[in-house]
């Protein structure tokens, strides 16, 4: 049998990749869905993910997590690591930041469904936590909770 060859197109898995100096630098590859028709959800958890106060150039720290529904396509994870990555030296308050990573990723992979969870450490005294869905969660479909407790400090 005769099957395409799904992961010929990809640039980045495999070999060296250096971190992008932006989010505009990064490039998010994908993958055909090998199990299109099948209803399932992906999780990429990403615990340790910084960016830069735009006003102070301080850093910001967040605990992403990202579910998504997929269509046709899959995203590559080395890609949307070196993607999130670039958001390191990226100034953005935290909402551009998990709204910015949730549409690009929609409007890349074309998912049936996807949402990013951004629960930003405090900085001021103050969590942010930040929550962006595409729409309604497709019919059958098992959502597990995101499991990330609202930030309690030492009390």
């Amino acid at each position: 049998m005769n099957e395409e060859n799904i992961y010929a197109n990809l640039t980045q898995l495999g070999g060296e990749s250096k971190l992008p100096n932006s989010p505009e630098e990064a490039v998010l590859e994908r993958v055909s869905n090998p199990q299109k028709g099948s209803g399932y959800v992906v999780r990429f958890t990403a615990p340790e993910f910084t960016s830069l106060c735009p006003i102070t150039g301080q850093p910001d720290f967040a605990h992403l997590m990202i579910d998504y529904v997929p269509g046709d396509w899959l995203v590559e994870s080395k890609s949307l690591k070196l993607f999130l990555g670039s958001f390191r030296n990226h100034g953005a308050f935290h909402e551009d930041c998990t709204v910015s990573i949730g549409k690009k990723l929609e409007d890349f992979l074309k998912p049936q469904w996807l949402r990013i969870g951004g629960y930003w450490y405090p900085r001021g005294g103050i969590p942010i936590d930040v929550f962006y869905q595409s729409g309604p969660v497709p019919a059958g479909i098992w959502i597990p909770d995101q499991g990330v407790p609202p930030y309690r400090g030492r009390g």
